[in-house]
């Protein structure tokens, strides 16, 4: 049996359904939110999505809170960005802090 959706993969359940932007942008939303991250606790990839929002390691059996679709939201790798700067920035001006750590 072929292939039939090598195209438009996991959104050929749609049809000609919807518009073919919308098919695209629902494709990349499903791909991310259906993959397996690497978990941060055990280092192996298995973390699912078991709800919105909640993505649970297969392995290790850890609950994480994370985006509806995604492990980790934009909004979240700036605000870690941000602090990863700024505690970079401290421990450049104070660096005894570092050594008392």
């Amino acid at each position: 049996m072929s292939k039939r959706t090598t195209k438009v993969g996991v959104t050929g359940k749609y049809g000609t359904r919807y518009g073919s932007s919308i098919r695209k942008q629902i494709k990349k939303i499903e791909i991310m939110q259906h993959k397996k991250y690497i978990c941060h606790f055990c280092g192996k990839d298995s973390i699912k999505r078991t709800a919105i929002g909640i993505w649970e390691c297969k392995k290790c059996n850890k609950s994480i809170a994370g985006g509806a679709w995604s492990l980790h939201t934009q909004a979240a790798l700036t605000v870690r960005g941000t602090i990863r700067r700024l505690r970079d920035m401290i421990v450049v001006s104070n660096p005894e802090d570092k050594i008392r750590e």
